[in-house]
């Protein structure tokens, strides 16, 4: 009768413990239908193999000394600014405390738009919640509001990179021409802002450039006006959908550039996936590759949740390990009625980093809430991204 007793109680003590065990709720978005689909899903598979890993390890540790287990949810904006901004407000109805997303420039620009631009201003009715962007790379968003925070590579130190190391590696090459998506306002900034200025101020000529949209198919038109320009380079700014449909039209052409160089975020398994063999020797400035213990482990977890790992789902697994490392530092509660102190304590913990550790080494935060990425060029080999070279 005592064991039968003595089990009971155990048993109601579990349960108790059980029911008393608190949650965390950090959000996601981006997209997860559409042409760049892949890259919410890969960025999902990242934060749930990231919170896994984190509620393992025993979780967030609370202002109360208890721990917390993390619960992800996410949510799909279709690469859509509309829906962007109905899911973020969606999300702000929650208890959740941050939102890592999103996938695209066009929605983040319009969304951090409803944010309250500057803490504090009672003046400004903008929406007071945190977004820590992992995907989104078009140049300069975060400074559009206080409570907007991005952990994105600087595609202008990136490509200057790139270019000053061809002009440096080959002299003899002369002319570049362009690309590029667009109707999508990352491959478009990438273009017309960054690649080529970058060239240029490298002491490269433009000759010229061909414009195509994200849902195209047909690229016959801009490879016979590349054709025709018989440029040293061609840099490609689109993602992997339309990139792999210019390749294999430059191929059908005979279009044959002495160097290929990519968009940023065609530096993944889709591409591969979508157009190896025309992709070979194409080269892209990358904030990811598998070259360390922590980034191996990252892409093996992440495979698991059935994701892969490229710069912008592993900007996704960094941003779980930062905002449990934030809210442990500022200590928040936990307590479901104090939601958006806890929100506005993991803001001002974000606004407060100088360095965080990535995957390939240590980042800098700038005072615009941006990063300053360690990045590699990598280059397409076989059905791989290899590194090319180490710049930094």
């Amino acid at each position: 009768m005592k064991k039968l007793a003595l089990a009971v109680a155990l048993a109601f003590a579990a349960g108790g413990a059980l029911a008393q065990e608190k949650t965390i709720k950090i959000a996601g978005f981006g997209a997860k239908s559409g042409v760049v689909r892949s890259f919410g899903v890969n960025s999902e598979a990242a934060m749930l193999a990231a919170a896994e890993v984190i509620n393992k390890q025993g979780g967030v540790k609370l202002a109360d000394g208890s721990k917390a287990k993390i619960a992800v949810e996410f949510l799909d904006d279709r690469c859509n600014a509309e829906e962007g901004i109905s899911v973020i407000r969606r999300i702000a109805g929650t208890d959740a405390l941050v939102a890592i997303g999103p996938t695209c420039s066009n929605v983040a620009e319009p969304l951090f738009g409803i944010l309250q631009k500057k803490v504090d201003n009672k003046g400004d009715s903008g929406l007071q919640f945190p977004v820590f962007t992992d995907v989104a790379i078009k140049v300069g968003l975060a400074k559009i509001s206080e409570w907007a925070f991005r952990n994105v590579p600087n595609e202008v130190t990136m490509y200057s990179s790139v270019f000053y190391w061809l002009h440096q590696k080959h002299p003899e090459l002369k002319t570049v021409y362009g690309g590029v998506e667009e109707d999508f306002a990352h491959s478009r900034a990438s273009w017309h802002v960054v690649m080529k200025d970058r060239a240029q101020a490298n002491g490269f000529t433009i000759a010229g450039e061909s414009k195509w949209l994200l849902a195209d198919t047909n690229f016959a038109t801009q490879v016979r006006e590349m054709k025709k320009a018989n440029a040293d380079i061609v840099a490609i700014a689109a993602h992997p959908f339309t990139t792999c449909g210019v390749l294999k039209e430059m191929q059908r052409q005979g279009v044959k550039p002495k160097v290929l160089v990519g968009l940023t975020s065609s530096s993944s398994l889709e591409t591969l996936q979508g157009c190896a063999k025309q992709a070979q020797g194409i080269i892209i400035p990358s904030s990811f590759a598998p070259v360390t213990k922590e980034a191996k482990f990252a892409a093996e977890q992440t495979a698991k949740k059935k994701g892969a790992a490229d710069l912008h789902s592993m900007a996704a697994w960094e941003n779980m390990f930062i905002l449990k490392q934030v809210m442990e530092s500022e200590k928040i509660s936990g307590d479901k009625g104090q939601v958006q102190a806890d929100r506005r304590k993991i803001r001002d913990g974000l606004a407060k980093l100088k360095t965080t550790q990535g995957l390939l080494g240590v980042t800098k935060r700038t005072d615009d809430r941006e990063a300053d990425k360690p990045y590699l060029f990598v280059q397409a080999k076989g059905n791989d991204w290899v590194v090319l070279h180490n710049p930094l």
